[in-house]
């Protein structure tokens, strides 16, 4: 039978039932190697990186649940399914409660040999999946937040009241990143295996918000044809994210804030109590204490909320985490779209410095996704970017430029914004301008455009 590439170590000091297992493993398929001992089977386990490993509960020297003990104390996560004897079940039970996956019972009946093997590797592909996945969500997670003081700052507050269960109050304007914060402070929680669960508040009703938080009974409402949970009871053990909380109208500020209080809730129509561990993590772009004054918020859910406050700066604040940040938007969408950019400009670059970047984080990430599906590459160059970039051309400030380097900066947003309009055509340019060709490539070089 052809290969599928995967491999199985199978670790046993009995040369029968490693010749009868690797036997069987291979007519299925796969690759085995085998090792006679603890020592051995650690070896192979360093050269050969299995996908999944047969262990042999009783070996002489180093039996199979201290060989389990050294693979996690290296801090290899492969899965491990135990061979046993039928005087040694209950040691194969102890190494599952230190981590081993499953156990083949002595003496092996090839169908089950397979059938678990099967489903161990399914779990081996899923595992090492989310890893990878694991792994890019911290790329993101690094690379979005930035290095800025600010936001370090804000990181460490975060670290810190991740590991409480205090509610948090994420403030911020729109795609400053709350989410992704709300989310890395989940995962650096020890609620980092159980639900997230994100719940957009704005643009619901109150009927369908409080359905969606809490859930409703069959009946409860026209269209309520059965029960459905609601994301705050789904997300039980885990996190929940309230996103615009600052939006919710003021019956379902009630019903929070007694949750908030009690930990409990009823369904929408229904009378049962149901209590729920989760905890709570709010974010908004509003001033709620403006809010609370005005008389739109109630006071104590905002003291319920603002346990741990912590505000995360504009991108107009934090402008040197830029060309980092876009970089890493590049690659992104470059690996996305199988283009092959490597590097922004110096003219597009100084552009996306220049932009005061109201839509903050998000919006860049949108600009260079733009860049890269319109663009040919291998640059991001000035012509890419979005002419909403020129449309909000920086103001010149005349006390802090002589007049000569006024002149030259109000030339050089002129030119760059009819360039952009005119998509690089420098005849267009030129036309839009009123100018001679020549005369705007003189320019152009002048003023070190493009």
């Amino acid at each position: 039978m052809e290969s599928t590439g995967r491999i199985i170590l199978v670790i046993d000091d009995d040369p029968d039932i490693r010749e009868v297992l690797g036997d069987r493993l291979e007519s299925l398929g796969y690759r085995v190697v085998r090792a006679s001992d603890g020592a051995e089977g650690l070896d192979l386990l360093e050269r050969q990186d299995p996908h999944l490993v047969l262990l042999d509960v009783e070996m002489p020297g180093m039996n199979g649940l201290q060989v389990l003990r050294e693979i996690r104390k290296r801090g290899r996560d492969v899965t491990v399914v135990m061979v046993t004897a039928y005087g040694t079940i209950e040691r194969a039970v102890q190494a599952m409660k230190e981590g081993a996956y499953d156990f083949i019972p002595k003496p092996f009946e090839p169908d089950h040999i397979a059938l678990i093997v099967e489903k161990a590797l399914e779990r081996e592909t899923l595992k090492r999946g989310v890893d990878i996945l694991t792994e890019e969500l911290c790329q993101r997670y690094r690379m979005v937040v930035g290095t800025s003081p600010e936001m370090q700052r804000a990181v460490d507050v975060a670290k810190k009241a991740a590991r409480s269960t205090s509610t948090v109050l994420l403030l911020g304007e729109s795609g400053t990143g709350k989410e992704i914060f709300a989310r890395a402070i989940h995962s650096w929680s020890e609620r980092k295996d159980k639900p997230f669960v994100a719940i957009n508040c704005v643009g619901l009703s109150r009927e369908l918000l409080e359905s969606e938080l809490f859930g409703h009974e069959e009946g409860a409402f026209t269209g309520a044809t059965e029960l459905k949970k609601g994301k705050i009871e789904l997300a039980h053990s885990g996190t929940v994210f309230l996103d615009e909380v600052g939006d919710i109208s003021p019956e379902v500020q009630t019903k929070l804030l007694r949750f908030l209080q009690e930990r409990e809730f009823e369904r929408v129509g229904g009378t049962r109590t149901i209590h729920v561990d989760v905890r709570i993590i709010a974010a908004t772009n509003r001033d709620l204490e403006q809010t609370v004054n005005a008389g739109r918020f109630r006071e104590d859910l905002f003291y319920r909320l603002n346990v741990v406050p912590l505000h995360l700066p504009p991108l107009r604040e934090r402008k040197k985490e830029v060309p980092a940040l876009a970089g890493y938007f590049m690659q992104r969408f470059s690996k996305e779209t199988k283009k092959a950019f490597t590097e922004i400009t110096p003219e597009a670059m100084e552009k996306l410095l220049a932009y005061d970047w109201p839509g903050n984080v998000r919006e860049l990430a949108n600009v260079i996704e733009r860049a890269v599906v319109l663009g040919q590459g291998p640059e991001v160059t000035l012509h890419d970017l979005s002419p909403r970039l020129f449309a909000a051309e920086s103001k010149v400030d005349s006390q802090s430029l002589s007049y000569r380097d006024a002149i030259h900066a109000a030339k050089r947003q002129l030119i760059l914004g009819a360039l952009s309009r005119a998509q690089g055509n420098r005849a267009a340019a030129a036309r839009a301008l009123g100018l001679q060709r020549t005369y705007l490539a003189r320019l152009i070089r002048t003023l070190r455009i493009g």
